[in-house]
């Protein structure tokens, strides 16, 4: 089954999803800090929870306006999405 936010979504409002949230907030905005724009594979890389509830906490964030995702045409892998900061 392929990820689907609207799906994923409802996990996020876990009590194991809303600590994973704030892991992935602070890693996320550690890496916009040291570079300016991250790519979805760094952001989940030190994490070892559900695949698909880490994705879907980053598009909470994009959600929520934490988070813009650059549009790119060429990206055929969910890790290789690019945000930025939502002041970038």
């Amino acid at each position: 089954m392929p990820y689907n936010y609207q799906t994923a979504r409802h996990d996020v409002f876990t009590e194991s999803g809303l600590i994973m949230y704030v892991s992935i907030r602070d890693r996320v905005k550690h890496l916009l800090t040291e570079s300016g724009a991250v790519r979805m594979g760094e952001i989940i890389q030190k994490q070892t929870e559900d695949s698909w509830t880490m994705l879907a906490c980053v598009d909470r964030m994009v959600e929520l306006g934490d988070l813009v995702e650059i549009p790119n045409t060429y990206c055929k892998a969910g890790q290789d999405r690019i945000f930025v900061g939502k002041y970038s």
